[in-house]
């Protein structure tokens, strides 16, 4: 395959752009605090970083499982547990001046909770201390237990996601065999079930060998689970020991599955070559 195609290349910052990368790269440090941009190589860091923006990434910068998409490291952390990053998370979103803060973390398996006490304690420092803030949190799977997702769904977050990543057939090939299809579904639908008045949001990443009958089918899963917002994106390699790109999706595909979406009762969409699960989060929220 030959090298990307123009439409997924990420523009250089601009200079206004590059005053708030510093900034909130400062902030960061500062905070002692890691963001997914980072952590996952995500190309459109610039812009983001750029708007004074940023997902942050929780529970540390090591994940316990290894998908073949993810540009996050993998191993074991050790069932370590920073117990004051919310606190320091809540200081670095007062700094920056967010009104729509987005927290998403590694897998951590070595813990009972999956860390899932860390996220509920985080979104509260936030609405404590920015009580007017719109809070996202885009979690892991928590291998289903109820009581992960019980606290969660009480932490009081205004939209609560999870990405379902692929189709139903290639989730084997990308996807840690810990993860699956229908756990990602389920688990979904029952935040969905406990906390209805919360905003539901999914995402899925195209290029990973997917056929376009599968991609609708997999947003109608999203849709019957209760999903309202979904994110729809191109797979970038993030580097040479993920799996390469089968295809690269055209602009005017994603418009038609955006479309698509629409029609099949989404209250917002947002499709891509660039869109990542948190790219312009705030717009999408009814």
């Amino acid at each position: 395959m030959s090298g990307p195609p123009t439409w997924v290349r990420a523009r250089a910052p601009s200079p206004h752009e590059a005053e708030g990368m510093r900034t909130v790269r400062g902030v960061l440090e500062r905070h002692r605090l890691t963001t997914v941009c980072q952590g996952a190589l995500c190309p459109n860091a610039a812009e983001c970083w750029g708007r004074r923006t940023a997902t942050f990434l929780l529970l540390g910068d090591v994940c316990t499982r290894a998908c073949r998409f993810c540009g996050v490291r993998t191993g074991n952390p050790g069932g370590v547990v920073d117990v004051d990053e919310p606190e320091r998370l809540s200081a670095a979103v007062e700094e920056l001046g967010l009104s729509y803060v987005v927290l998403t973390s590694v897998d951590r398996d070595d813990l009972e909770d999956g860390g899932a006490l860390l996220f509920a304690a985080s979104v509260r420092a936030v609405r404590a201390r920015v009580p007017d803030a719109r809070i996202e949190v885009l979690v892991p799977d928590f291998s289903g237990r109820e009581a992960s997702l019980e606290a969660i769904a009480s932490c009081g977050a205004d939209v609560l996601g999870h990405n379902l990543e692929t189709v139903r057939r290639t989730t084997p090939i990308w996807r840690d065999r810990r993860a699956g299809y229908d756990l990602s579904l389920s688990v979904l639908a029952r935040l969905h079930a406990l906390a209805p008045q919360a905003v539901l949001k999914g995402s899925l990443i195209l290029g990973l060998g997917e056929e376009r009958g599968e991609v609708l089918e997999a947003l109608r899963d999203l849709r019957q689970a209760g999903v309202e917002i979904v994110a729809i994106g191109q797979y970038l390699r993030p580097d040479r020991t993920s799996l390469p790109v089968v295809r690269y999706v055209e602009p005017a595909e994603f418009e038609e599955l955006a479309q698509e979406a629409r029609g099949m009762g989404f209250r917002s969409v947002l499709a891509g070559p660039l869109v990542r699960s948190s790219y312009h989060a705030e717009r999408l929220v009814p």
